[in-house]
């Protein structure tokens, strides 16, 4: 309840998401009404799922390192932000982390995307911004790297990974979803950026 006092925006959308994951890894028919299929979105059908995309998951693992990391900033980032903002952030990762994947596969019908990664990209990058010195720890990495350094090397790995992987991960929309957080806090969030290198230079 505690959390649903100082984040009430994030506390659903982790709760919601969890339930509708849940719910379609024993439902499939879920899935083929959930997921993002951007030959069809191209073609101004179920475009809603832009959104509902982001409400499924692969697998529990897939699940696991999403809420995960939504756990690790969302409810922080909320408190930081404000509850609006932090909703409208989220919202709009969705759905533009998602739009450079429906012109990419326009075309490719077999394609369909799944997943909040590209929203929650954004979540981390916003959080970024407001804390550029926290320590980020990767598991199996005993020591926590700064927030900025790993923000740096995500953006670089993505940028490649989007080029060259063929592990069948979205990593366009980790990409977007980062720009997507960046571009929104710095609009959105009056000083951030006199913030943000202040906390670089030390000067507070």
């Amino acid at each position: 309840m505690e959390y649903f006092n100082i984040a009430p925006v994030a506390s659903v959308i982790f709760v919601f998401t969890i339930i509708t994951s849940l719910y379609a890894f024993y439902d499939h028919s879920i899935y083929g009404k959930f997921m993002l299929h951007p030959y069809s979105v191209s073609k101004g059908q179920n475009v809603y799922t832009l959104i509902t995309s982001g409400l499924v998951h692969a697998d529990w693992m897939h699940l696991f390192f999403n809420m995960f990391t939504f756990y690790a900033f969302a409810f922080t980032l909320e408190r930081l932000m404000g509850s609006w903002q932090f909703g409208l952030l989220y919202f709009l990762g969705l759905v533009l982390s998602d739009l450079p994947t429906v012109i990419k596969h326009k075309d490719h019908f077999n394609y369909n995307s799944l997943g909040a990664s590209g929203a929650i990209s954004a979540v981390l990058f916003s959080y970024i911004l407001f804390n550029p010195m926290s320590k980020i720890y990767i598991m199996f990495i005993p020591i926590g790297i700064p927030a900025v350094v790993f923000g740096i090397l995500y953006l670089v790995y993505c940028a490649y990974a989007s080029r060259n992987s063929r592990d069948h991960i979205n990593h366009d929309a980790h990409f977007f979803g980062a720009l997507t957080g960046l571009i929104f806090t710095i609009i959105f969030v009056p000083g951030i950026l006199q913030n943000f290198i202040a906390m670089l230079t030390g000067g507070r």
